[in-house]
């Protein structure tokens, strides 16, 4: 006996579910339908709608559920391929959405009222997918369990000083809220025909940015027979317009009142009617109000109208806004900028990507009319009703209340905040001892927009701090390459958070596998640097060379090349010669301070060897160095070299490294990235230094002549790769170097 007797609990259970189903009372439905479902899980007509009450409550568990439904039984209703099509078009499932509201209009007659609706629907569908696939970069965060429910909340209304929330809920927390099971079927205590709770207006304090006091209602004057909710305050806050369900819906103003509001009054005639009147605006000069209404369209259906204040005090008759704004559909919920040349509000019409979407418009005040509508996109914008939007008393962010997926339960409110740019910024260093900075590190911040565009940010670590500093826009994850001298060293994540303030800054120090020959077991040779067409040592420089001579006295086996470096401001021979009078400041200073002069080779690579783009004076500058190469013989490291016996594994001198030596070398090398231009130049450096140029037709052979006013000469030649120089110094010491390809 007792299988039957469950049999007919099921059979009572699915028929209350019905009962609250077709009253379009879902929340109550849907404990009924859980109880059927518990006991016979594939009860195809059960899970069906249980699926279409969920649609408000949890869209994923309303696919399931409907999905299910139809699987067990294709037929499970004739409509079934309208409810697909809907709660795909919830889950972002655009295409097959379409799918299925073509099916479904395949199955209506030609005349069928209900293909228009199905047309629209499917439209909709395409404007989704068209800017869900273009999302702006845009931040919307919900306001927390403290202000949204399981219920519905949504017209948020913030104080001129940013400090107070209004709002409206339909929270079990409303007056008449508990109300007994008997009395809430009757429609008594705040419960409406529909289940829900009938709307009253709250009040929140915020703590911190990101905190609210517990809300308190304010149903003690403002709460009415139905709903109540908050529209606007006003007169620095002394003031507010507020919706109340009177004559199928009017709009109300009330007086602050100590911490209270006094009992609300109605707007006059030119603004109510007996159709419904839902939302309203007061600009601030207080002699304007846009409010949306039924009264001027034949169904009913929402328009935005405005009204000005007449020399008595009270609003004139009511003017369209104009038919750019309004369409055949809802148009409701309008809100100016402070300036009054930007109005935003939601429309179920224009290319609304389903449900209530937010738009705006600029006034154009030459044609003194409002300009193109333009949606606000996603992830403003969703496949759900998405109204409400108000700007924040700075215009720095905008809350709106929204249907959407990862909320509390019904509508939330959400802040809206443009993602900003943030700055990020820091060292790199070596990961060998996580303390040596290395300069001259180019670094290259790949990421994406919201729409999937590529963006990129770089710079390069500077010469005398290692920092570097990149303006990115936050909020994403980016692949940085740092790379150093044209060659990568590592690609690394970085995640930087969302910043939705100006003038944000995050610091971010990178530790990379390098060992730059410039700082030789991290104890010195770094570059050093020179000023716009000089080539005198700085004080900085001569202390890195004072550094450099102490490393080759302690490893007497270390033998280097000095290479100079120019940017790229004059031409390549006068650069040739620069290059080498840098190489030659530094050979110089660590002669005079006790290093042999066969230990050292010079070479000028000029402008053709740049650390980085010559595009900014911070580039130039990396550009215009000197660095300090050690010499190894085939096979060896620097390993060896520095651990050797006596401190360095040779003594050989450093000729035949495909460099000149000497105090007035010209420098050209095996190692040279560019040829020069045929032809023969002739030119004076600044300290008199006279320099000849010969180039033969195939730019394979360089002849370059160098006289400098205190007696020193050199001549250098370079042939399909090999070097033959010869220098003689104003003391008579003169120097040859040759190499040769092997």
């Amino acid at each position: 006996m007792a299988q039957p007797s469950m049999a007919q609990s099921t059979r009572k259970q699915l028929k209350t579910a019905n009962k609250f189903w077709e009253q379009e009372n879902y929340r109550a439905a849907i404990p009924f339908y859980e109880q059927v479902l518990a006991k016979e899980p594939n009860n195809a007509q059960a899970l069906f709608r249980a699926g279409i009450s969920y649609m408000s409550f949890d869209k994923e568990k309303a696919s399931d559920y409907i999905y299910k439904a139809q699987k067990l039984k294709p037929k499970v209703s004739k409509d079934v391929e309208y409810w697909l099509g809907r709660v795909d078009h919830l889950n972002y499932n655009f295409d097959e959405a379409i799918t299925h509201f073509q099916a479904y209009n395949a199955t209506l007659k030609k005349k069928d009222t209900r293909r228009a609706d199905l047309a629209q629907l499917i439209q909709h569908a395409k404007n989704a997918k068209v800017q869900f696939n273009s999302p702006k970069d845009i931040f919307v965060k919900n306001l927390g369990p403290t202000i949204n429910s399981a219920y519905s909340e949504h017209s948020p209304v913030i104080s001129s000083d940013d400090k107070l929330l209004l709002f409206t809920s339909r929270s079990e927390n409303v007056t008449g809220a508990n109300a007994s099971g008997d009395d809430a079927k009757k429609g008594k205590g705040n419960v409406a025909s529909d289940g829900e709770y009938y709307e009253d207006i709250f009040e929140s304090k915020r703590i911190s940015e990101d905190e609210w006091e517990k809300p308190r209602s304010l149903s003690g004057a403002l709460n009415g027979k139905g709903h109540d909710a908050s529209i606007q305050v006003f007169d620095n806050d002394t003031k507010m317009l507020m919706y109340r369900q009177d004559e199928n819906g009017d709009i109300f103003y009330s007086e602050k009142s100590g911490a209270d509001w006094t009992e609300p009054k109605k707007l006059n005639g030119n603004i109510n009617s007996k159709q419904f009147e839902s939302d309203a605006y007061i600009t601030p000069d207080g002699l304007t109000i846009y409010f949306s209404t039924g009264k001027y369209s034949e169904d009913g259906r929402l328009d935005i109208y405005y009204a000005t204040r007449q020399p008595g005090g009270d609003w004139g008759p009511a003017k369209s806004i104009g038919n750019a704004i309004n369409t055949k559909y809802d148009d409701d919920s309008p809100y100016l900028s402070r300036d009054g040349k930007t109005l935003y509000f939601s429309s179920r019409g224009h290319n609304t990507m389903g449900g209530y979407d937010i738009f705006k418009s600029v006034y154009d005040s030459i044609g003194k009319k409002w300009g193109a509508v333009e949606n606000m996109g996603y992830p403003v914008n969703t496949p759900d009703d998405d109204t409400y939007y108000r700007l924040s008393p700075d215009g720095s962010y905008a809350y709106l209340s929204s249907y959407r997926i990862g909320g509390y339960g019904e509508k939330d409110i959400y802040t809206i905040n443009y993602i900003k740019n943030v700055t990020v910024k820091g060292k790199v260093f070596s990961s060998r001892d996580s303390t040596t900075v290395i300069p001259g590190v180019e670094l290259v911040f790949n990421g994406q927009t919201a729409d999937k565009t590529a963006i990129s940010f770089r710079d390069v670590t500077k010469p005398d701090s290692g920092n570097y500093a990149v303006n990115v826009l936050s909020g994403r994850t980016y692949q940085v390459a740092l790379s150093k001298d044209g060659k990568n060293i590592t690609t690394e994540e970085f995640a930087v958070p969302i910043v939705t303030e100006d003038s944000a800054t995050i610091t971010k120090n990178f530790y990379v596998p390098y060992v730059d020959t410039t700082s030789i077991a991290g104890a010195g040779f770094k570059k050093i640097y020179f000023d716009t067409d000089k080539y005198n040592l700085r004080p900085e420089s001569v202390r890195e060379l004072n550094n450099i001579a102490s490393l080759l006295k302690a490893n007497p086996g270390l033998n280097i090349s000095i290479e100079g470096h120019c940017d790229s401001r004059n031409t390549d021979e006068y650069n040739m010669v620069l290059g080498q009078n840098r190489a030659n400041s530094a050979y110089n200073y660590l002669k005079k301070n006790g290093i042999t002069e066969t230990r050292m080779v010079t070479v000028s690579y000029g402008e053709r060897r740049p650390a980085a783009p010559n595009d900014s004076p911070e580039n130039m500058q990396l550009n215009r160095r000197v660095e300090f190469q050690p010499i190894l013989k085939e096979g060896q490291t620097l390993q060896d070299v520095m651990t050797a016996p006596g401190g360095g594994a040779s003594t050989t001198p450093a000729t035949g490294t495909g460099t000149t030596t000497g105090a007035t070398g010209s420098g050209t090398s095996t190692r040279t990235a560019a040829p020069l231009a045929p032809g023969k130049t002739k030119i004076k450096a600044a300290d008199g230094t006279k320099v000849k140029t010969k180039v033969d037709e195939d730019s394979d052979k360089v002849k370059v002549k160098t006289e400098a006013p205190t007696g020193e000469k050199s001549k250098t030649t370079t042939k399909n790769g090999e070097l033959d120089s010869k220098a003689k110094e104003a003391t008579g010491d003169k120097t040859k170097v040759k190499t040769k390809n092997d």
